[in-house]
């Protein structure tokens, strides 16, 4: 599945909306999602959302769509 994850960069700072981005993983499931970021960033994760397959259609289509892999 494809997972269209919202973050801070900065954990250690207060969430500011206009700081908030986005990244896009493929996982077995919202779990490994946290775990892969938890492991590699230190990014402050406010909402993992699953993308059906209209909405990742949209994504590639109108966002800077780029699947991120860590190496373990």
């Amino acid at each position: 599945m494809i997972y269209k994850v919202l973050y801070q960069e900065n954990s250690l700072e207060p969430a500011i909306r206009e700081n908030t981005k986005a990244l896009y993983m493929d996982a077995e499931n919202e779990r490994a999602v946290r775990q892969a970021l938890r492991e590699n960033t230190s990014y402050l994760v406010e909402y993992v959302e699953t993308l059906d397959d209209a909405h990742l259609a949209y994504e590639k289509e109108h966002a800077d769509f780029k699947l991120v892999e860590f190496d373990h």
